[in-house]
């Protein structure tokens, strides 16, 4: 999770995207808590690649891995090498059983990784497989070979970011192989190239495929998003017990957070509205409303609106980062 995020500006100039909230949670911490609860152990040990971010978004990282009982580790991609190189700069956590997931990403899964096999990816069926790295199947049910964003069409199974490796030490070594050989892949070292030496030697890796891939790319993808994971969290209680109403309606689902305020309003379906909100005399739906924001004589939809925001005005399609005034 090194990157900019500057498809996600101008939430990410003051905010890494992983932190960026999702029905009221950072995606991160959805990422590695869906992979805890589907992976059926416990998880010794999360380790977050990231750019310099700042001690304050370290310690929420750290926060995050503590709350499932793990001990949290910080590594820096301090350049943009690639993911082979990214994941080699956590070269001390690649020991054991270990998931690589990518952290602009989310899913709907039936997760039983079977400890057994060498290495399992994780996979969907895409349109525009030109866009991704696809994996190609062989007759025996296991991937035959790996391909980062072909040109002309191999296979339409895209590779969605999240991997399981039996042997952590093992891909440790493929990794440094590809940087101690300067072998890359359009400029960068790429998982894919250590993926397929591996299969090469004889290890196998196994599909599975996502019932549902949900992409945080973009402002627009991560409020669909948003929606999504809405929907599918329907029979929990979104609304926060210190959320105050008056004269208003939440139309479910929705996220409340803690001590907002909603006046005159009616709020949802499909929003998210962060702790310490005012919404007055407006109508929200599908859109991310971060914290400490006030919304006033606004009706909005499909919108992103970051922290610490002051919004008055008509009908909009939004995206305003944090500690903007608009009124």
């Amino acid at each position: 999770m090194a990157g900019m995020g500057k498809r996600m500006r101008p939430h990410t100039l003051t905010v890494p995207k992983p932190l960026l909230p999702v029905a009221g949670k950072p995606i991160v911490q959805r990422l590695v808590e869906d992979l805890a609860k589907e992976s059926n152990e416990k998880i010794e040990e999360i380790a977050f690649v990231v750019g310099r971010f700042g001690l304050e978004a370290e310690q929420s990282l750290i926060s995050i891995a503590e709350s499932l009982g793990a001990k949290g580790k910080i590594f820096y991609q301090d350049e943009p090498l690639g993911t082979g190189h990214a994941i080699l700069c956590a070269a001390e956590s690649l020991k054991g059983n270990v998931i690589v997931a990518f952290a602009d990403t989310l899913f709907v899964a039936d997760i039983k990784i079977d400890r057994n096999l060498d290495g399992v990816i994780w996979v969907n069926h895409v349109k525009n497989p030109e866009q991704f790295g696809v994996v190609k199947m062989g007759e025996d049910g296991f991937i035959s070979d790996m391909i980062e964003k072909p040109k002309d069409f191999v296979s339409d199974m895209a590779i969605i970011g999240i991997y399981y490796f039996k042997d952590g030490e093992n891909l440790r070594t493929e990794l440094q192989y590809l940087i101690d050989n300067n072998i890359k892949e359009k400029g960068e070292y790429q998982l894919t190239n250590a993926l397929a030496n591996m299969k090469n030697k004889g290890l196998k890796f196994a599909p599975a495929a996502v019932t549902e891939w949900l992409d945080c790319g973009n402002y627009q993808s991560t409020v669909f998003t948003n929606q999504r994971v809405l929907e599918n969290k329907r029979n929990e209680t979104l609304l926060s017990p210190s959320a105050k109403l008056v004269n208003s309606i939440v139309i479910e689902p929705s996220y409340i957070g803690h001590n907002v305020v909603i006046e005159n309003s009616v709020v949802g379906p499909y929003a998210s509205v962060g702790d310490n909100c005012k919404v007055s005399h407006s109508v929200i739906s599908n859109s991310i409303i971060q914290s400490n924001t006030l919304i006033e004589y606004a009706n909005i939809c499909n919108s992103m609106i970051g922290n610490n925001v002051h919004y008055k005005g008509p009908t909009e399609e939004l995206s305003l980062g944090d500690y903007s005034i608009l009124t």
